[in-house]
């Protein structure tokens, strides 16, 4: 049976990345279900002004102010508003009409577009890691106030959501987050000569490179680990990562009569977007459905913690919690980048997050402004050991 829904108007930041573009590949599937109202990218001129000319939103956001004349001048005679900086992507998260708004901005730099946007009593769908580790509490506490949805488009998180719903959290035991592997799950021997290409190899995922990189190290699950216990609730011992190299469960939820439900899914992203996108229908789609017989079998195991640090690294993070997430996800960010102009080794990368997470001061009840300069804090301090 189809549900019957009304038209979704959504804004898209971080519409020319991996997300950004499976967001846009299913309102062009369903142009009766949703209207794009607003578009922002980073750099990628030429891309969002196709997007632009093909959805034609009230505004569009190029967040560097020297690439506006350009995108002016292509998109004059559509009269589309450009913005830019800073001001431009929380007015694109703000904008009049708008019901959801997709976040898939890499980075810390959404941070100040998500809270204008849960300000204005926008439904958040975020897909972007780094608002959830640096101040989820901060944005679940706020979204309780104001009645705003937060709805998560990662895999993962998404699982876990539709696994907990209409469920009592008292009866849940433990939640656990499913991980690939990364591209180095099977390689023998020592990761020190690991290079960018190498790393940037996912075996199941076409992501960004920076999120392909945290995946590579195992910080992506570090960091879904604050997201989760941000999220939800649940304090990081009682979040378990496993590594499940088939990706087909994305997330499962124990309760504690042994009971576990498990979320299945293709590896595509545009389920979870699209359900954060419906929700709380689910709408028809034309993806492959999973061919459970086709799979066999499933395997999981434990991670390597030893040989890959970043995953305790998110754990301590989020046990300590304060501004140290901040700082554990500035740091990476740092490293990352360093690691993809093969200025550091990949091994690297942990011993700089850690170096700065020992020399930070923790603040235990940070506030929006205390984040922000734990982030600029640790930025500082790791390009200081680069």
């Amino acid at each position: 049976m189809t549900v019957k829904q009304t038209m979704i108007n959504i804004s898209i930041l971080g519409s020319t990345g991996s997300i950004g573009i499976n967001t846009l590949r299913i309102v062009r599937t369903h142009p009766d279900k949703f209207r794009v109202l607003a578009l922002a990218a980073k750099k990628s001129i030429d891309d969002l002004i196709a997007q632009a000319r093909e959805f034609r939103p009230e505004v569009v956001c190029i967040y560097n102010p020297e690439s506006a004349a350009k995108v002016q001048k292509e998109l004059r005679s559509l009269k589309i508003r450009v913005v830019t900086g800073d001001e431009g992507l929380c007015e694109v998260s703000t904008l009049a009409g708008v019901q959801k708004v997709v976040f898939a901005l890499v980075g810390a730099v959404g941070l100040a577009p998500i809270f204008a946007a849960l300000k204005a009593k926008k439904d958040l769908a975020i897909a972007n890691k780094e608002p959830l580790v640096i101040a989820g509490k901060l944005l679940v506490e706020e979204a309780k106030k104001t009645g705003v949805k937060i709805l998560p488009i990662d895999s993962e998180h998404s699982g876990l959501w539709q696994c907990l719903e209409g469920q009592r959290v008292d009866m849940v035991k433990k939640l656990i987050l499913t991980s690939s592997g990364g591209p180095f799950h099977k390689k023998k021997g020592s990761l020190t000569r690991v290079t960018p290409k190498q790393a940037l190899n996912h075996p199941k995922w076409k992501m960004g490179a920076k999120i392909t990189i945290d995946s590579a190290t195992l910080m992506n699950k570090g960091l879904e680990v604050i997201e989760a216990a941000n999220l939800f609730g649940f304090h990081p011992d009682k979040i378990e990562v496993l590594v499940h190299p088939e990706a087909v469960i994305h997330a499962m939820v124990e309760f504690v009569d042994g009971t576990h439900l498990a979320n299945l899914a293709i590896t595509d992203m545009r389920l979870p977007i699209q359900y954060a996108l419906t929700y709380p229908a689910r709408l028809m789609n034309h993806l492959p459905t999973l061919d459970l017989v086709a799979l066999h079998r499933f395997h999981f195991e434990r991670p390597d913690r030893k040989r890959f640090p970043c995953l305790d690294l998110g754990y301590e993070a989020s046990q300590k919690g304060g501004s140290l997430p901040a700082v554990l996800n500035a740091a990476n960010e740092v490293a990352v980048e360093a690691f993809l102009k093969e200025e550091i080794s990949f091994l690297k990368i942990p011993s700089i997050i850690e170096n700065v997470m020992k020399k930070h001061r923790l603040i235990s009840n940070p506030g929006l402004q205390d984040l922000i300069q734990s982030d600029l804090w640790a930025r500082e301090q790791a390009k200081e050991q680069l």
